[in-house]
């Protein structure tokens, strides 16, 4: 997923530093929880100085943002296949990723921060989810266009109506199961054939 670049100043990152302090980030997170992530207990736990995280980042949420696209990246793909299928199998490993993955905790806990904050819900909205809703609008729309679904909604309607009510179960600790994949999918998507 192409993210959104930030402009950096100061030395280029040390690969081995960026990759401690992304994993430290993303640990202290889902054990400890977004209040007490701090960039003290980050650079502790990445083994390297403050003012290295500072130099590479302005604040914690963009470590959080850093560490959520490349997991993304890695293990929350939009399919390049635009089948009924593959569409189905992208929710199912979403509702996967936002109840199961610890990147998907990161996903979350940037959500629930953004209802208070201007500033992470503006960030958040630029580098992960605008970039992200691209992608997934570019699938469903060769979807369309292959004849695989029918949507009753528009494609960015659609969208929301069919993260919206997984990504509430995940927020809420609800159960997300086979059976609300399957009713969003049958009556939103309304595969052809």
């Amino acid at each position: 997923m192409p993210a959104s670049p930030r402009v950096r100043s100061g030395n280029r990152r040390d690969e081995a530093a960026r990759l401690a302090v992304l994993h430290a980030a993303d640990d202290l997170l889902v054990s400890h929880g977004f209040a007490a992530l701090t960039i003290e207990a980050i650079a502790r736990e990445a083994g390297v100085a403050k003012q290295t995280i500072y130099r590479w980042w302005p604040s914690k949420v963009e470590i959080l943002l850093d560490t959520l696209i490349g997991d993304t990246v890695k293990r929350l793909r939009v399919p390049e296949d635009s089948s009924a299928d593959s569409l189905r199998g992208y929710l199912v490993t979403f509702a996967r990723f936002v109840t199961e993955d610890p990147a998907g905790k990161v996903f979350l806990a940037l959500l629930a921060q953004g209802q208070h904050d201007p500033a992470t819900a503006e960030s958040l909205r630029k580098r992960y989810l605008v970039p992200r809703r691209i992608l997934e609008r570019e699938l469903l729309a060769r979807a369309v266009a292959a004849g695989e679904i029918a949507p009753v909604l528009g494609l960015d309607a659609l969208l929301d109506a069919l993260f919206g009510p997984i990504v509430y179960c995940a927020l809420t600790g609800s159960v997300v199961n086979a059976e609300l994949i399957d009713a969003l999918f049958m009556s939103l998507v309304r595969p052809c054939g």
